[in-house]
């Protein structure tokens, strides 16, 4: 194996990274500027010695607290429980939440040998215990996996506290078609309905 499939191998093991797709990164690599090449490598290996997770929410950051857990302006009343650090980033991305976050770093999924032990929880109750906390939004994806923790940790929070516990809208995307929804989309759809 030379250098090329060794490369396209590598490229080739990242999500949503094809084969072919990976030949082309390699490609392009061969082709790019000796700086950029060069500044590239660096950046990846550097990177994880430079980003680590946030010791209060768990997101990806170069400051530990994060950015976010230090921000004095967000709503520290309420916590937005996500499954991995990307997700913070997603909802961020809406602008629609200004309160803080933890990450699980995972879901429940017993076939693979996590439970919630493997997961962020006895830190979510402590921060909830612990902190002036009035909500909880529960943002697990609408998986079978994302319900299950979803349900537990519901179950969880109310054994320790009486606080407000939220789950995240699901069903019909903006513009999608009935037509193409499939039956568990539209189930939620109608769990999930609200007054006009």
């Amino acid at each position: 194996m030379n250098a090329i499939d060794e490369l396209t191998e590598s490229f080739s093991r990242l999500p949503g990274i094809g084969k072919k797709s990976a030949g082309r990164l390699v490609n392009f690599i061969l082709k790019a500027d000796t700086s950029y090449v060069k500044k590239f490598a660096l950046q990846l290996n550097t990177l994880q010695e430079k980003i680590k997770p946030c010791s209060v929410c768990g997101t990806w950051t170069e400051d530990d607290p994060c950015p976010i857990c230090t921000d004095t302006m967000r709503d520290r009343s309420i916590i937005c429980v996500v499954e991995q650090p990307q997700d913070v980033s997603t909802i961020e991305s809406s602008h629609e939440f200004n309160g803080l976050f933890h990450v699980l770093g995972g879901v429940i999924a017993p076939l693979e040998g996590i439970g919630p032990d493997q997961l962020n929880i006895k830190q979510l109750i402590k921060r909830i215990t612990e902190e002036k906390v009035s909500e909880v939004i529960i943002a697990t994806n609408p998986t079978v996996e994302g319900d299950t923790t979803a349900l537990y940790l519901q179950r969880m929070i109310a054994a320790v506290s009486d606080i407000k516990v939220t789950r995240l809208a699901s069903g019909l995307p903006v513009g999608g078609d009935l037509e193409y929804a499939d039956k568990l989309t539209l189930a939620r759809s109608f769990r999930g309905r609200t007054e006009v």
